[in-house]
């Protein structure tokens, strides 16, 4: 009889640890696939790189002048904890999250990450270096999303090409763009560094308006004045406004005046006036809205 019972219970204590190797191990692919993460990101381009991959961070950055989560992506982040900006992140409420990983840029982290380092363990992401692709897949293999980056930049890619075959029904083939920023104190001409440049000349096909290409590459744009706009003679233009009234007042100044007046792509109509989020939003889920958005104004 006792023997009986030892065997039964010896069947017992082997199917409970069965069981809770089972949950260990479903607990374990959960974590690895990002389920159990708790992610505070000090970028808003690394916390959109996550949204990509289906990730909400429990924490994120907000965006500099906005002091609140940038408004293509708001609805996407009602849980996430705001961090305050990237340059001076709020360390009570990074500590308070008690993140298991800290996501940082090298622009704003720099070489010291010890503060960080103490709380969770850091990745630092050089946004400089490669594309957002490359952010995207090297991001992806730390949280054991790699199929997910794939399909994203495939559909991307599809998309891609669907866009450029519009642009060039509309504008003909290799034809020259430029991107200009109007603010209440100066015009800028976009370089082909990110954000505006990848978007406009790698990935919609444009060739970059005259001029364009000797822009310092260290820098996203130059000032330049309304005089010279003829100069690059561009087939289209892409105009981000800011949206203070200032702004908006140095826009309505320059439409009225006869340099712009006399521009080829204001005379054929192809002024492309865009907003600054998402088209400024280098990350993966910033270029694939924008490229939703160019989808919409090259199918009209």
């Amino acid at each position: 009889m006792k023997k009986k019972l030892l065997i039964l219970l010896s069947i017992v204590v082997l199917a409970l640890a069965a069981c809770g190797k089972k949950d260990d191990d479903k607990q374990e692919s959960t974590s690895k696939k990002g389920g159990n993460e708790r992610i505070a990101s000090l970028s808003i381009h690394l916390t959109n790189d996550l949204l990509a991959l289906g990730i909400t961070p429990a924490g994120s950055v907000v965006g500099g002048s906005l002091n609140t989560f940038l408004p293509h992506v708001q609805d996407q982040l009602k849980n996430t904890k705001p961090l305050g900006s990237a340059k001076d992140p709020d360390m009570e409420t990074l500590l308070s999250l008690k993140p298991s990983a800290i996501y940082a840029d090298k622009e704003f982290s720099g070489t010291d990450t010890s503060k960080y380092e103490k709380i969770a363990p850091t990745h630092v992401f050089d946004l400089d270096k490669g594309t957002w692709r490359d952010h995207l897949k090297k991001i992806a293999k730390t949280v054991n999303r790699e199929k997910e980056a794939k399909t994203f930049i495939s559909d991307y890619e599809k998309e891609r090409k669907e866009v450029k075959a519009l642009i060039e029904q509309e504008l003909g083939k290799n034809s020259k763009a430029m991107a200009i920023r109007v603010t209440g104190k100066e015009l800028r001409v976009f370089s082909k560094n990110r954000p505006m440049g990848p978007i406009l000349f790698d990935d919609l096909g444009f060739t970059p308006a005259n001029g364009v290409e000797k822009l310092k590459t260290n820098r996203p744009y130059e000032v330049i004045s309304q005089e010279v706009l003829p100069d690059y003679d561009a087939d289209a233009i892409f105009v981000i406004v800011n949206s203070d009234d200032e702004a908006k007042t140095a826009f309505k100044q320059l439409e009225a005046s006869p340099i712009w007046k006399g521009l080829k792509p204001v005379k054929e109509n192809h002024v492309y006036v865009v907003s600054d989020q998402p088209w400024l939003d280098y990350s993966a889920l910033g270029n694939k809205m924008a490229l939703d958005q160019a989808k919409k104004m090259f199918s009209k």
